[in-house]
């Protein structure tokens, strides 16, 4: 929002009327011109907090502060981490069409992973401000629900300034800017008088105000930050034994990723590979911070870094090997800059697919044909949200002000806001690049709260593979698990192109990891449903022990006291480990020992959740879950068959083994993988087929279905 105030600075320097003439020295409200839009110029700036609440664990919080005006954001600060006197010393510009919307001023507590922690909220009266004259203001915290909180202060600097300026500048303004406004307006109408000039003006003014904001709320980037964190060399030494368990937070605006921990140790090889999405055409700053895992406790910081991507050239491979500052030691990261791919927003009545000249271009870019040219773009999807139905009333008025996110896998897209309304109508179009055939489409529905965070008022999960192309359908919203049906329902038609090759080649590599996922918490239902879970899956590997049992009666005492020495091995280590843990737990409180539990009751719950999907996803492979991965499994096994056929397995071997061992030569910084596993990821647990299952709409709500083409 600064660079669209800045860009549009001297598009405001227009003449008006005034009611008094204006001294310089300050004067009231009284003295303002008469009320016209984009007239004024708020440079505020916010200057530091004082005895804010404290959120973490620690007692301690990582505020951040947000300006509104009306319900849009104009301005967001940096973090401050741990500390409840934060300074910040940042300046925002902002335009202001009158004075009758206070500015608004929200303090949130940043929480990686999780939804920030809201601090407090103060309203600025921009009435009583005095023109011309810097104006310091202390705003006091408060929070409507808890009113005798004491939330802190908030301390700013303003300055109210009008616009205006001189004929010849509009007039050099407009030439400039004749070729983006001559469909609205011709040389004649611009020119004739002082009166078109300035409607011409505020009109381009209000054209480039809404589309930094459409911009802004919908989330459209304008390119791709491809990160991969290959390792950490002479990290800080955090715990008792002189080691670390070391992980990395990487954020660019309000997109965040976590890598995994790696225990026990200051050289941590991470070989992790993500994206990042870039809405700013300068680039932006990735803050990057290294953290020692401690159970039980705030876990330690071990240093922090940045990357400016504005130095770094587009299209190309930097490898950075970044000091850490506050702390010890460095991490290597790759990074490279790339276009944007394939995604846009219009009306319903401007959609790609209906153009016969770009949906043939389209469809000769996912040809067969076109099998080596660029592995990576699988395919093109395209998602008409046209409308909701008898929705959830969010709002004490009983209405709500819907919107809709629409996702697939870190792709993130937002329709506008339909206010005060349970049937909003969006008839959006959007479109998105396919990395991933067996991607999950997620379209959810908010309510937006100008207090607080949007409300969840509903959500559906389709799976690529699933779409029929061109059948517009109405979708009942399920909860947040998928687990069950809320109220309302949302209708939606989608289409999917891909090209068949390059959606199985990709099946083979890593699938791509979310970063906006939320952080597992201990759930006792979610515990219970694993463990069943695992339990059938071991039933059927005893089922078959016992079918083995029956056909061979190999039951030996040598076996057995085999068995006994290595059970009784691993009790002794046990032992030892509890003993360690004996001396440690004296130093350790109360809430660190519950801590502690609960870290290991969630390594658990999680344990037993992959235990039980691997066995689940080799269940429905052979079940035909996913048609096209089994028949991907068919015709891989043919062509497994074949290969052995006329080449000898030891050669096979031979092939394989010298390409895994010379794998780290050719390319030192790949990321190991393993195709069969690559391959079961991609495949659906019974918890997420249950997830993806359509539910049946209620029969009032019955959508006229319309077929096209099948473009699939």
């Amino acid at each position: 929002m600064l660079d669209s105030s800045c860009k549009l600075k001297s598009v405001c320097n227009l003449p008006f009327v005034y009611n008094k003439k204006i001294n310089t020295a300050g004067t009231s409200n009284a003295d303002v011109p008469l009320a016209d839009p984009g007239m004024y110029q708020l440079d505020i700036t916010l200057r530091r907090g004082q005895s804010l609440a404290a959120r973490d664990r620690g007692g301690t919080s990582d505020p951040y502060v947000k300006f509104k005006i009306g319900r849009k954001e104009v301005f967001r600060s940096k973090i401050i981490h741990k500390n409840l006197n934060p300074v910040w010393e940042e300046k925002a510009c902002i335009l202001v069409d009158h004075l009758r919307e206070p500015l608004y001023i929200k303090v949130f507590d940043y929480d990686f992973g999780l939804q920030d922690d809201f601090m407090g909220s103060a309203f600025l009266d921009l009435t009583q401000l005095e023109i011309n004259r810097p104006t310091d203001v202390i705003l006091t915290l408060k929070d409507s629900h808890y009113p005798d909180h004491d939330l802190g202060n908030i301390l700013l600097s303003v300055v109210l300034t009008p616009k205006e300026g001189e004929p010849r500048d509009v007039t050099m303004l407009m030439r400039k800017s004749w070729k983006r406004s001559s469909k609205d307006l011709s040389e004649n109408e611009v020119f004739g008088s002082y009166l078109s000039v300035k409607s011409f003006f505020w009109r381009f003014q209000t054209q480039s105000l809404r589309l930094s904001d459409q911009h802004r709320k919908s989330h459209l980037w304008r390119g791709i930050v491809s990160i991969t964190l290959i390792e950490g060399r002479d990290l800080k030494a955090m715990d008792s034994n002189g080691l670390s368990d070391p992980y990395v937070k990487f954020r660019l605006g309000h997109q965040k990723y976590k890598s995994k921990i790696m225990p026990k140790t200051l050289n941590p090889q991470w070989r992790e590979q993500f994206d990042f999405h870039l809405y700013e055409e300068r680039g932006g700053i990735i803050d990057i911070t290294a953290w020692d895992k401690d159970a039980g406790k705030r876990d330690d910081f071990i240093g922090r870094c940045q990357v400016d991507l504005s130095s770094l050239s587009r299209e190309q491979t930097h490898k950075l090997e970044l000091q850490l500052e506050e702390g010890e030691g460095h991490l290597v990261l790759l990074v490279t800059l790339t276009a944007s791919a394939t995604v846009s927003i219009s009306d319903l009545a401007v959609n790609s697919l209906e153009d016969q000249k770009e949906r043939e271009e389209i469809l000769k870019r996912y040809s067969p044909l076109r099998i080596f040219h660029n592995l990576k773009d699988v395919g093109f999807l395209q998602v008409k949200v046209i409308k909701a139905e008898g929705l959830m009333a969010a709002d004490v008025t009983g209405k709500s002000d819907p919107f809709c996110v629409i996702e697939v896998n870190n792709d993130r897209l937002l329709t506008h806001t339909v206010y005060k309304n349970l049937n909003p109508e969006w008839n959006k179009v959007f479109t998105f690049n396919i990395k991933d055939i067996h991607s999950v489409l997620e379209v959810t529905v908010y309510d937006e709260d100008r207090d607080r965070s949007a409300d969840f008022l509903g959500k559906v999960a389709i799976p690529l593979l699933s779409i029929q192309n061109g059948e517009q359908k109405a979708y009942v919203l399920k909860n947040k698990q998928l687990t069950g049906p809320t109220k309302g329902v949302i209708y939606l038609e989608i289409d999917v192109i891909f090209n068949a090759v390059k959606a199985s080649l990709r099946t083979l590599i890593p699938k791509e990891q979310k970063y906006i996922e939320e952080e597992n918490r201990l759930s006792k239902q979610l515990l219970l449903r694993n463990f069943i879970r695992t339990k059938r899956c071991v039933m059927v590997l005893v089922s078959a022990a016992y079918y083995v049992n029956s056909c061979f009666d190999w039951e030996s005492p040598p076996r057995s006291l085999a068995a006994f020495v290595v059970m009784e091995d691993m009790l002794e280590d046990e032992e030892e480990e509890d003993d360690k843990d004996d001396k440690d737990s004296e130093k350790k409180g109360f809430i660190n020992k519950i801590y502690a539990i609960q870290e290991v009751c969630i390594s658990v719950q999680n344990v037993l959740d992959e235990v039980a999907s691997f066995g689940e996803r080799i269940k429905n492979t052979f079940n035909w879950t996913v048609p096209f991965l089994s028949w991907l499994a068919i015709v891989a096994l043919c062509v497994f068959t074949v290969i052995l056929y006329f080449i000898p397995l030891r050669y096979i071997v031979l092939l394989w083994g010298i390409n895994k061992f010379t794998k780290k030569l050719r390319s030192p910084y790949a990321i190991d993988n393993n195709e069969l596993l690559d391959f079961l990821s991609r495949v659906p647990s019974d918890v997420q087929v249950v997830q993806y299952q359509e539910l049946k709409p209620d029969p009032s709500h019955s959508p006229c279905k319309r077929k096209k083409n099948n473009l699939g």
